[in-house]
């Protein structure tokens, strides 16, 4: 038998697995966590029930840490599986398809990651373990791959410039961050990527990719034995290397601003919004609690109840706040016709004051946390799910008990909180307004 008719077998095995792991993961997964002989730290969940195993390794090598060269993160991060060791792109993909497992990476502003998922049985896990050493440790960082990729990243920018939406996001971190690294576009520029050469990724690679900068999560049927040894052959192949630098403070807006953009639309792209949380926020729960009654719950909310139910002005409007390491942004975001636009963003405005003025009423406080509960159980419904929540916790170092006390915090939050803090963390005479449309289009109704 294959290692692709294996999972087929194990399939209807693995349904009942996940089920049975979502409904423990509700009462909170054990966390046993360490530190890797050359300095990873590592955290480690058993999922006994599921033959296989998922591990997460992250760098605090997001975009922040790009400096001159914007797209250098993502570029170095994109080359790991394009060649390392002794294999090609393709031969790589080919030797963990044979096997039946997977290998992703990713990057954003705070990190970088590299995943595998794979079977524990013994031909499966060595393959995927080895091949994740090699894309780790030994990337070839080819001077053709890297062309191929810079290219292929040129088009995407030329793409990028005909999507109105994209448009408002970088003109808005941009306005949001100024100086600060996480303005850097995550994709760079044309200019930066004609820039970057294969000394620059190996540099970026040589600073970041290191094991006092990584965090390995880890989830599935091992035991905690066998979990050190994964770790430790995970980050044996990595020089210890130094945790990168702290980055700055994110400055609080001296005022507001509103820019606007035009593209040859007929709808307009808005998004509102200041810096908001970092991870491990004292005021998370109270501010994730009511961004969910004002604009995170869809339908539902606040914001889609005043500017899409009561007045037809968007069919889609949101809200959220984003935490990073430093202060992430908070954004309302609508699309509406062109001439719809200002009438639009002075309902949004008047939402928010409202909002912040009054907080949350006591059944739109209870519903919102029977919705945030009550779905918690399908967010950590999987091995895939729960490892990147250890990557989370362990990168931004949140208490061990995070999952555990996630639906207890979310149910002690009171209206009083969510006033104080919403009144406390949102100033509305300094929001960043980005609008990206037709302003020609955009003329009163008459």
């Amino acid at each position: 038998m294959g290692a692709i008719d294996r999972v087929r077998a194990w399939y209807p095995a693995l349904l009942l697995a996940g089920c049975l792991l979502a409904s423990d993961l509700a009462a909170g997964p054990k966390i046993e966590h360490w530190q890797s002989a050359n300095g990873a730290r590592v955290l480690f969940v058993a999922a006994p029930d599921l033959p296989m195993v998922n591990v997460r390794v992250v760098f605090d090598a997001g975009s922040a840490r790009d400096a001159a060269l914007p797209g250098l993160a993502d570029m170095t991060n994109d080359l790991l599986n394009e060649g390392a060791g002794p294999w090609d792109a393709d031969q790589i993909a080919q030797r963990l398809a044979e096997v039946g497992a997977r290998l992703g990476s990713g990057s954003a502003r705070d990190m970088a990651w590299v995943s595998v998922r794979t079977l524990t049985e013994e031909v499966a896990f060595e393959r995927t373990l080895e091949t994740l050493v090699e894309v780790l440790a030994r990337p070839r960082f080819a001077t053709k791959d890297l062309q191929r990729l810079r290219n292929k990243m040129q088009t995407a920018l030329r793409l990028d410039e005909q999507k109105p939406g994209t448009l408002a996001s970088k003109a808005f971190y941009r306005s949001l961050y100024g100086d600060h690294p996480y303005a850097t576009p995550e994709g760079g520029t044309q200019a930066s990527l004609e820039r970057i050469d294969s000394d620059d990724v190996r540099a970026f690679h040589q600073r970041y990719y290191v094991a006092n900068n990584a965090v390995i999560a880890i989830v599935g049927a091992v035991s905690r034995q066998q979990a050190e040894q994964i770790a430790q052959r995970v980050s044996s192949g990595l020089p210890p290397g130094e945790a990168a630098e702290a980055l700055p403070e994110v400055a609080a807006l001296a005022a507001g601003q509103q820019i606007r953009q035009r593209f040859p639309s007929s709808q307009s792209h808005i998004l509102i919004g200041q810096p908001g949380l970092y991870r491990g926020d004292p005021d998370y729960f109270p501010l994730y609690v009511g961004n969910h009654i004002l604009g995170g719950s869809g339908l539902v909310s606040r914001l889609s109840e005043e500017v899409r139910e009561k007045r037809g002005l968007s069919y889609s409007v949101y809200s959220y706040f984003s935490p990073m390491r430093r202060h992430g942004p908070f954004i309302v975001g609508a699309q509406t016709q062109n001439a719809k636009a200002a009438q639009a963003m002075e309902v949004i405005r008047s939402t928010l004051q409202r909002f912040q003025q009054e907080g949350p009423s006591d059944e739109e406080l209870t519903a919102a946390k029977q919705n945030i509960t009550g779905g918690f159980p399908l967010r950590v419904a999987s091995n895939g799910n729960i490892v990147e929540y250890l990557a989370m916790i362990g990168f931004y170092r949140l208490p061990f008990d995070y999952l555990d006390r996630f639906v207890e915090r979310i149910n002690s939050v009171t209206r009083e909180q969510i006033h104080d803090a919403f009144g406390r963390r949102l100033d509305l005479q300094r929001l960043i307004t980005v609008v990206v449309g037709d302003d020609e289009a955009a003329q009163p109704e008459g």
